[in-house]
């Protein structure tokens, strides 16, 4: 492969990133499968056309990043190649902004020099399949309050007193009222290991302890992984 002309356009860098992305294509079978192959076919195709072209926005990037930047290289790391593959079976069942996007940076770390470890990666790659927008907007609240309200326009209200569940539910309306629900997504983190572990969600504490970090160094690690590089 040639590298990509310094005045390369978003059509230049979708070519090539379109040979990176593999997509299962839809089996045969009876009435009622081809029924669901018909109905799926046209916004499966647009998940893999708009993940396309957010590859190829990737690709763009790492030609400014990266010296002597040529595809070929880039066509031979394969860690690169296999993280893009599982990341575009993921987009395509996927539309949430939230995680596609978690994924174009998953892309990008996985083609630069000091992105995390392979196994690191696809354990990351799992946890944004898995996980809800909501996972991951308390996941990046808990790593720094105070920097998430500053960062999302949210007003900080300067409590004297209350509790990480208060938090929480303030800074995500769709929680308000469901502290039960907050507990669940909160256990759903401390199990793979983001958060730090223990039942402080209800336990009344100063604003200095509701505003505390409580991720975890691979918590932190993560929130990097799926943040722009």
């Amino acid at each position: 492969m040639e590298q990509l002309p310094k005045n390369a356009t978003i059509d230049d860098a979708a070519g090539a990133a379109s040979l990176a992305v593999a997509i299962a294509a839809p089996g045969t079978g009876g009435p009622a499968a081809r029924f669901m192959e018909t109905i799926l076919a046209v916004p499966t195709e647009a998940r893999r056309e708009k993940w396309i072209h957010e590859v190829a926005e990737v690709v763009m990037e790492l030609q400014k990043r990266i010296e002597n930047f040529s595809l070929e290289r880039l066509s031979r790391n394969d860690l690169f190649v296999t993280v893009t593959l599982e990341a575009a079976q993921i987009a395509c069942r996927n539309h949430h902004e939230e995680k596609l996007k978690a994924l174009k940076h998953a892309v990008l770390h996985a083609a630069l020099p000091d992105g995390p470890g392979e196994q690191l990666q696809f354990m990351f790659l799992r946890f944004i399949d898995e996980m809800t927008p909501v996972h991951l907007a308390i996941l990046a609240i808990l790593d720094n309050p105070p920097h998430w309200m500053e960062q999302h326009g949210v007003v900080n209200p300067k409590w004297t007193a209350g509790s990480v569940s208060a938090l929480i539910q303030y800074c995500v309306p769709p929680l308000r009222g469901q502290p039960e629900v907050s507990e669940q997504l909160v256990r759903d983190l401390q199990a793979r290991g983001l958060l730090d572990p223990g039942q402080f969600l209800r336990t009344p504490t100063s604003e200095a302890g509701m505003m505390q970090s409580r991720t975890t160094a691979i918590g932190r690690v993560f929130l990097g992984y799926i943040s722009e590089a």
